[in-house]
C-alpha cells in the first residue's frame, strides 16, 4: 500500500502512547500519520525531546487527559501490573482505557485496509529471534512479501501495509502478549520455557500463561507450533492437543512422532506417511547445536503451514546468514576463533552455547538473573577457563569455585577478551566465548552494545596480528 492511502486508517481515534524509546516513538509518528490524536509521555526528558523534535505531542498524561482515549499503548519494557504499574497505566486501567500492544495496533490497520494478510508469531524464552528471521529469511527466498519486527528489528508500527499476499514475522516478548485483544496469528509458535522474566509475571506459571496468548483466538484454519524439549512446553502442547487450531510438535532433540523433528543433522517431517528429510543442518554456520535445530524445526512447520514446500524451505535454510550476537563468529586470531553470544542473557541460554563446543574459554558475567550459573553445571567440564566481569563476577567465582573450575575475575569485558586470549593462545586451535548469562545494563546499554563491543576487542587483538585476520 502508497503512503498516500494509509492516513486516514485511525482518523478520529485518539490515543495514548507511554514510552518513547524505539517502540513507543514508532508508534506515536505512526498512528498520528494515519490520522490520529496522539499524546505522548516518556519519564526521561531526553526521550520526551526526540519525540518532539519528530512532531510528537508530549503531554503529562493524568486521569483527566485520558478520558476518552481509545487506547493506552505501553511501551514493553514498562509494567503494567507487576511488579508495580507505572502511574499512568494504573490510571489507565482505573479509567477502564484498554492498554494495547504496538503489535495489536498494526493487526487492526492491516485488516482496516482490506488486506488479508497472514501474521506469523513467535515466542518462546530463548531462540525466538533466530526463528523469527529464519522464517523471514525462508518466506523471502520463496518470493514471498515480508515484514519481519516487534520484538526483534524494526518495532510493529514501522513495517508497512502489506497487500493480502504478504507475511508478517512477528517476534513475540511475553510483555507483548499480554496486551493483545484481537490479533489472530494464522501460524504461532511457542518455543521453549525457562525461568525468565519472573518479575513481571509473577510466578513460572504466570509467565507460561503470558507465553500461551500466543495462541489466543487461533481457529482451525491456524496452526499452533509448540516445542516439546522442555517438560512445561510439552505440557503446553498437550493442552493445545484438542485444537482448535492443528498443533505441530516440534523438537532439535528426538524424533516427534506425528511432528517435525531434527535428527542425524537433518529436518525431517514426520507428519505423514513416509518421513521427509527437509533440509540438511550438518556443519551448518549459523544454526549449530540441538537448539537451532530446534529453531529450524520450528521454522519448517511455520513455512509449511504458510504453503511452502520441502525443497523451497531446504534453500531458505541452506543459505541463513544469521543474526549478530547469536553465537556469531568475530574474529580468529593465531588459531583462537572468537564467538559472540551475547544475546545469551539468562543461563538457559548460555546453556545452548556451551553445549556446542567440547572445550571453551568462558567470558561470563553482568547482572545476573535468577539462579546465576548453578544450572550450568552440567556444562563445568568443558570449561578450560572463565573469565569473569560486571556485577555478578564476584558470585559467579563463587559458584565456579566450590566446583572446581578454573576462573579469573577480569571485571571489564576488554580486560576479560585479552586475558581469555592469552589463556587460549596456549592451547589453540580454541574458542573464546563469550555467553554472559546475564543481562547486560550494569555496563552496557543493552546486549547488542555488549556484543558489538566484544568484537572492537576481539578486532584489536587481530590487528596486532597482522597474519591473522577478523571474521566478516
Amino acid at each position: 500500500m502508497s503512503a498516500a492511502a494509509e492516513p486516514a486508517l485511525f482518523a478520529g481515534r485518539r490515543f495514548a502512547v507511554v514510552g518513547l524509546g524505539r517502540a513507543g516513538l514508532a508508534a506515536a509518528t505512526r498512528l498520528a500519520a494515519w490520522g490520529a490524536e496522539v499524546k505522548a509521555w516518556d519519564d526521561g526528558e531526553a526521550a520526551r525531546d526526540a519525540a518532539r523534535a519528530e512532531g510528537v505531542a508530549v503531554v503529562a498524561l493524568e486521569r483527566r487527559n485520558l478520558e476518552g482515549v481509545d487506547a493506552l499503548v505501553l511501551s514493553p519494557g514498562i509494567p503494567h501490573r507487576l511488579p508495580k504499574p507505572h502511574p499512568v497505566a494504573a490510571m489507565a486501567q482505573e479509567a477502564g482505557v484498554p492498554i494495547l500492544s504496538d503489535v495489536e495496533l498494526l493487526y487492526r490497520a492491516v485488516r482496516a485496509t482490506g488486506s488479508r494478510a497472514r501474521f506469523a508469531g513467535i515466542t518462546g524464552t530463548n531462540g525466538k529471534s533466530t526463528t523469527t528471521a529464519l522464517l523471514a529469511h525462508i518466506l523471502r527466498r520463496a518470493g514471498l512479501a515480508v515484514e519481519a519486527g516487534a520484538n526483534l528489528g524494526p518495532p510493529a508500527l514501522a513495517l508497512k501495509i502489506l497487500g493480502s499476499d504478504g507475511v508478517y514475522a512477528l517476534e513475540m516478548s511475553s510483555y507483548m502478549l499480554e496486551r493483545l485483544a484481537t490479533i489472530r496469528f494464522d501460524a504461532a509458535a511457542m518455543l521453549n520455557l525457562s525461568a525468565d522474566h519472573l518479575d513481571r509475571h509473577g510466578d513460572m506459571a504466570g509467565y507460561a500463561a503470558a507465553k500461551r496468548h500466543i495462541f489466543d483466538r487461533q481457529d482451525g484454519t491456524c496452526t499452533a507450533v509448540v516445542g516439546v524439549d522442555d517438560a512445561p512446553s510439552a505440557a503446553m502442547a498437550d493442552e493445545l492437543a484438542s485444537g482448535p487450531a492443528r498443533l505441530i510438535r516440534v523438537s532439535g532433540l528426538r524424533a516427534v512422532p506425528g511432528g517435525i523433528h531434527a535428527a542425524e543433522g537433518r529436518v525431517i517431517d514426520a507428519r505423514g506417511p513416509s518421513p521427509i528429510r527437509v533440509a540438511s543442518l550438518v556443519g551448518h554456520p549459523t544454526l549449530p547445536g540441538s537448539h537451532n535445530a530446534q529453531n529450524a524445526a520450528a521454522a519448517t512447520a511455520l513455512a509449511r503451514s504458510l504453503g511452502l514446500g520441502p525443497v523451497a524451505i531446504a534453500d531458505g535454510i541452506s543459505c541463513f546468514p544469521g543474526l549478530p550476537h547469536r553465537q556469531q563468529p568475530v574474529a580468529e586470531i593465531a588459531g583462537v576463533r572468537f564467538i559472540n553470544d551475547s544475546k545469551a542473557t539468562n543461563a538457559d541460554a548460555a546453556s545452548r552455547a556451551l553445549g556446542c563446543y567440547p572445550r571453551l574459554f568462558w567470558i561470563a558475567g553482568g547482572r545476573a538473573k535468577e539462579g546465576g550459573i548453578a544450572p550450568l553445571a552440567p556444562y563445568f567440564p568443558r570449561i578450560a577457563q572463565a573469565f569473569l566481569i560486571g556485577e555478578a563476577a564476584g558470585d559467579f567465582a563463587a559458584t565456579l569455585s566450590a566446583a572446581g573450575v578454573a576462573h579469573t575475575v577480569s571485571g571489564t569485558l576488554e580486560r576479560a577478551v585479552a586475558d581469555a586470549f592469552a589463556a587460549a593462545r596456549r592451547e589453540a586451535p580454541a574458542v573464546v566465548l563469550l555467553s554472559p548469562a546475564c543481562a547486560s545494563f550494569d555496563q552496557f546499554p543493552n546486549f547488542e552494545a555488549r556484543g558489538e563491543a566484544f568484537a572492537r576487542h576481539a578486532a584489536a587483538l587481530a590487528a596486532q596480528a597482522p597474519s591473522c585476520g577478523v571474521a566478516s
